[in-house]
């Protein structure tokens, strides 16, 4: 259970710093700093995560991590379930607080739509999207196979790298779906979107989470395969 709440917490975390820094600060492609910010934000964000809980769950925050780190034998399928369960509400209770924070303080939210992720910078086409996620999620979850590999020994620099990465794949994906990589940090705010009238996450969900899931999964294999 502890790992549960950890997990819940730490994807919280994610949510409400990562999501919140694009609503506070929007991603217009005509004011880069947005993005550097954003990308900035989700990928401090891991870093500090890492070193807070991972030593109790391994600080996976994202359903396609959990897939990725089940396929490597990294994890018992017991736990599968129990994590996944727990980074979604901890999505749900990051996108609560910033409702709180924006609604009850009337602050706008620049990206009209709690963070969520969309098609509309690969021009709404959805094929498009997915390869992006595929493609984003493939590194990023590469990069933790390796760091976190016991032949690595990278030892207490994985946080930081993991989290640089995130921040990396940020920079490029912001300005196409707004990067997901993460089925969690996706749903919570699509549905809260949703919530406020806007259903245009919403329609486009799916996307970010066949293509993380994807992307996950091709990782995983391929790190098996190189490894050996």
């Amino acid at each position: 259970m502890k790992k549960y709440i950890a997990e819940c917490i730490g994807t919280a975390v994610l949510v409400l710093m990562g999501c919140g820094t694009a609503m506070l600060v929007g991603c217009d492609a005509a004011s880069g700093s947005g993005y550097l910010l954003t990308a900035l934000a989700f990928g401090l964000s891991i870093v500090a995560e890492a070193y807070c809980i991972g030593n109790i769950s391994g600080c996976h925050v994202n359903p396609a991590v959990t897939l990725a780190v089940f396929i490597s034998g990294g994890m018992e399928k017991k736990d599968i379930c129990g994590y996944i369960i727990a980074q979604i509400i901890g999505a749900f209770v990051g996108s609560a607080i910033l409702a709180a924070i924006f609604g009850l303080g009337g602050v706008t939210d620049m990206t009209g739509g709690y963070g969520a992720n969309g098609l509309a910078g690969v021009g709404g086409s959805a094929i498009a999207g997915l390869i992006v996620e595929i493609v984003l999620t493939f590194i990023f979850v590469l990069t933790i196979l390796g760091v976190t590999s016991k032949k690595a020994g990278h030892g207490s620099f994985g946080g930081l790298v993991i989290g640089l990465t995130l921040t990396f794949v940020h920079i490029l994906g912001i300005g196409l779906t707004g990067t997901s990589v993460n089925p969690a940090r996706s749903i919570a705010p699509a549905v809260f979107a949703a919530v406020k009238g806007n259903s245009v996450p919403i329609a486009a969900l799916w996307v970010f989470i066949v293509g993380p899931i994807i992307g996950a999964s091709l990782a995983a294999y391929t790190y098996k395969a190189i490894e050996d």
